[in-house]
């Protein structure tokens, strides 16, 4: 049978029309994500009555093994997605992304496509030589890249998440940085890293790193070093008040801002709020 033409929301559209009608083709959102041979959709529970035949039309238009729906945001330190199966049952996938290899249980932990401009932006951040850290280091979202950066650059990983640490250190194998990277288990609050130590610290947390300040500038070494600080900001003029909290807790922690923060947008997050980073740079007092 040919396949009809269009776009693949378009045609599992006009499947789901055919057996649902027309009040449940307008409701099903044509935006999705691919994660390798994962498809992961949000849906309303309008159009839980029909996730079945969803899940299966997604799986032959795209030819993906298996297709997920949000069922809510990912919370709490351990990061876990609120994900439902409802097509397939195979969720550990790989991803091969500006060249780096992200292995990874889409079911189980998170992996956002909208922040691989932060990604890449951390392998070109890290300079040879630099002692790096980071405090949330997920399967590797920013150690990889950063160690990826340059043989010399050495990474400190902390990820409390046992899921996600066993997928770290297999994706640190998988692009072949294991040697660079000392990754440990646990709580960065009580990781034995060592104090003001390091040129560049990660902190890619949400709804706010910011509670982390304290512990990120006692890891900075006397000459100081660059913090890299994630936050949920308003949409409209909540770049600059981002930048101006991050630099207050930073004072507030005992540290000195050698340069002013830097904010940018990553990518939206929610109605009238965007995903942002703040760059600084600080040395501890």
């Amino acid at each position: 049978m040919r396949r009809p033409a269009g776009p693949p929301a378009e045609r599992v559209r006009a499947r789901l029309r055919a057996v649902a009608g027309d009040a449940a083709a307008r409701a099903m959102p044509s935006r999705y994500q691919r994660l390798g041979r994962v498809l992961a959709l949000r849906l309303p529970g309008s159009l839980r009555p029909w996730f079945a035949t969803l899940g299966r039309a997604w799986q032959e238009e795209l030819r993906v093994d298996t297709v997920v729906v949000h069922r809510g945001p990912i919370e709490g330190e351990l990061r876990r997605p609120d994900v439902e199966v409802i097509a397939g049952d195979r969720t550990e996938t790989e991803v091969i992304e500006h060249g780096v290899r992200w292995r990874f249980d889409a079911a189980r932990v998170m992996f956002s496509r909208g922040n691989r401009s932060e990604r890449l932006r951390a392998r070109r951040l890290a300079r040879p030589g630099e002692a790096v850290a980071d405090l949330f280091a997920g399967i590797g979202y920013f150690t990889v890249p950063a160690a990826l950066a340059h043989p010399r650059v050495r990474v400190s990983a902390v990820e409390k998440n046992p899921v996600a640490f066993r997928y770290l250190e297999e994706n640190l194998a998988l692009n072949g940085v294991a040697g660079q990277v000392a990754a440990h288990l646990g709580d960065n609050r009580r990781a034995p890293l060592p104090p003001r130590s390091f040129d560049r610290v990660f902190l890619g947390y949400l709804p706010s790193s910011y509670p982390w300040i304290p512990r990120a500038v006692e890891l900075l070494g006397p000459e100081g070093g660059w913090l890299h600080l994630h936050t949920v900001a308003d949409a409209r003029g909540g770049l600059d008040a981002a930048r101006l909290e991050a630099e207050r807790s930073v004072r507030a922690a005992g540290a000195s801002v050698l340069e002013a923060g830097r904010a940018r947008c990553v990518k939206p997050y929610g109605p009238g709020r965007v995903h942002a980073v703040v760059d600084l740079r600080a040395v501890p007092a």
